[in-house]
């Protein structure tokens, strides 16, 4: 669970509209194999991830595999791996469960861990995930049974908690009506998410199974964490995280994808969520802290650029860097760029938000002659449309920066 707060944002434009950044949904648990008229879909996704980061030198496959071998799996070891771009795509999906801390070390303890974090998920959502009618229904069955068993017949009352027209907080027509609203906003977002991706997309049979599934992480999520619900933009955050559990190679894992995701989920925004919490803005945990500390990053690394971009142009962080650091930087590349920086960022041993905030300042220095040679209208345009450059570069300039001390650990 997480702290107090409320999870709403817009974050003013300089042109005059209003950036929203986040807002909620649900699902049910089905088969998540791909059916045979989604083989050509399943193809694509393997093609990603081969494409993804640099080529595997069968050196290092041969000693990720030597890792994942051992009794105790090093995670040092793998985070190196990870971290250089080296990550072969059939461990990816193993490599980042461990990163995030879902899976322990010791592998003894693998199978026992999956299977209780898989019933407990399938619990919650026998728990969460209402139906009023159907609930209704199945009392309505066991009086009927009962009363059949000592030969009465009775009329029915419908008590207060059964009409869908109570709206007390005990009752589960209420529950049922806030449920929706979250539904709704979730149902909006999950359309827009990577459209361009048929995985994604409800035109196919696999993306329609795909968009339910997300639909039921997040709604859970939110259930779960009702101080922060849901917030437009989560839905991008999770794809990555969903992409790669569903396209585990271990087909053995498949039907328990959507609950090893909801876990990884939930670990990864442990690290990030705040940043969604409109309350904690302003404190030293908010989004302003932390877009401050990317300026003074800057500051610390190039004081020309700085002073031209925060003095002469005026350019805050708050109108660019906002999107990047709360949806951990999901919009500013292409797909597979995005898994490959992700390999980075769960590997970092200092924590996924050190290094994304060294990458966003990366991003600045990477783009240093155009940014300096701009004014405020070209450079917000062109921060807010990151163009394509080379991304082992872009982390290589990433890995160099110098960090500052500040007095609270991101």
């Amino acid at each position: 669970m997480f702290g107090e707060g409320k999870f709403k944002h817009s974050v003013p434009d300089p042109t005059g509209e209003e950036l929203e950044t986040f807002q909620t949904v649900r699902i049910r648990l089905e088969s998540t194999h791909v059916e045979a008229g989604d083989e050509h879909e399943k193809e694509s996704m393997v093609v990603i991830h081969h494409k993804i980061g640099k080529e595997v030198h069968e050196e290092m496959k041969r000693e990720l595999e030597c890792e994942i071998s051992e009794r105790i799996v090093n995670l040092e070891a793998l985070q190196k791996i990870a971290g250089c771009g080296q990550l072969d795509g059939e461990f990816r999906a193993l490599v980042w469960k461990l990163l995030l801390g879902y899976l322990p070390p010791e592998k003894d303890a693998w199978e026992r861990e999956l299977a209780s974090n898989r019933s407990r998920y399938a619990e919650l959502k026998k728990e969460l995930l209402i139906n009023p009618s159907e609930s209704c229904r199945e009392e309505d069955e066991k009086m009927s049974s009962s009363e059949q068993q000592v030969g009465l017949l009775c009329r029915h009352e419908i008590s207060n908690g059964d009409h869908p027209l109570n709206m007390g907080k005990t009752s589960i027509w209420c529950r049922y009506f806030k449920d929706a609203e979250i539904l709704e906003q979730i149902d909006r977002d999950l359309p827009r998410t990577h459209p361009d991706m048929k995985f994604f997309s409800g035109d196919s049979s696999l993306g329609k199974s795909n968009q339910k599934a997300m639909k039921d992480i997040l709604f859970l999520f939110a259930k779960l964490n009702p101080a922060i619900g849901y917030v437009q933009g989560m839905n991008e955050v999770l794809a990555p995280l969903y992409f790669v559990c569903r396209t585990d190679f271990d087909e053995q894992n498949a039907p328990n994808v959507e609950a090893d995701c909801f876990a990884c989920f939930v670990r990864l925004m442990f690290d990030s969520v705040n940043h969604f919490c409109q309350q904690l803005d302003n404190s030293s945990m908010g989004i302003h802290s932390t877009l401050h500390h990317l300026s003074e990053l800057l500051r610390a690394n190039d004081q020309e650029l700085w002073q031209h971009l925060m003095i002469t142009c005026k350019l805050n962080p708050q109108f660019y860097a906002f999107r990047w650091i709360t949806l951990l930087l999901t919009q500013e590349f292409d797909f597979d760029c995005i898994i490959r920086l992700w390999d980075s960022l769960l590997s970092n041993p200092l924590g996924v938000q050190e290094l994304l905030l060294r990458v966003c300042c990366a991003m600045l220095l990477y783009l240093r002659h155009e940014l300096l040679t701009g004014d405020f209208t070209s450079n917000l345009k062109l921060l807010q449309h990151y163009p394509r450059v080379d991304l082992e570069r872009l982390l290589n300039l990433a890995h160099h920066i110098t960090p500052i001390h500040v007095g609270r650990h991101i």
